[in-house]
């Protein structure tokens, strides 16, 4: 139990730090940024208490907004997909789900690809949406939603498949 919640602590801390002091300052092409502390919703075990999932997916947003200076808007896209992550699960993995016996290393890269793009397209509008709050401009709100979201979608793959390999060895 312990070194599950050193290995979740760890998670946590590593995310937030990597997304405010190296990935929010990307800005590829002007608007593109990766925001891969959703990882840590995506990650987290199936099994644990929903309630204290659901709050630490808050504190994590709002450790994102406190160091970006973003008023909500990421505890709130954050929050979100903490929220509808069974059903993402459910959608992504079927009956794998029904039985909570959800192991992502065995689990193969389009089903993970879905259940990846799912949360964060679900995150990236919320989140573009709060930060424009302006209905005459949802094509910008698309189109950074989509391209943030190919970007993100990437590199969540890209990391489930090296970590999901190095575990293997």
């Amino acid at each position: 139990m312990n070194s599950i919640l050193s290995v979740h602590t760890v998670r946590f801390v590593a995310l937030a730090l990597a997304q405010v002091l190296l990935l929010s300052h990307i800005n590829f092409l002007g608007y593109v940024n990766p925001y891969l502390y959703i990882l840590f919703v995506a990650f987290y075990p199936v099994k644990n208490n929903r309630m204290l999932f659901i709050f630490l997916s808050f504190l994590l947003g709002l450790s994102i907004d406190m160091f970006m200076d973003s008023g909500g808007m990421h505890a709130a896209a954050t929050l979100t997909i903490a929220y509808i992550r069974p059903a993402a699960l459910k959608f992504s993995f079927g009956t794998v789900y029904d039985h909570q016996s959800i192991k992502f290393d065995a689990m193969d890269i389009g089903q993970r690809m879905v259940y990846f793009s799912i949360l964060t397209i679900i995150h990236h509008f919320i989140l573009f949406s709060l930060d424009i709050f302006n209905f005459s401009k949802i094509i910008l709100v698309l189109k950074n939603t989509l391209f943030s979201s190919i970007f993100t979608i990437i590199l969540c793959v890209l990391i489930s498949v090296i970590f999901s390999r190095a575990n293997k060895k």
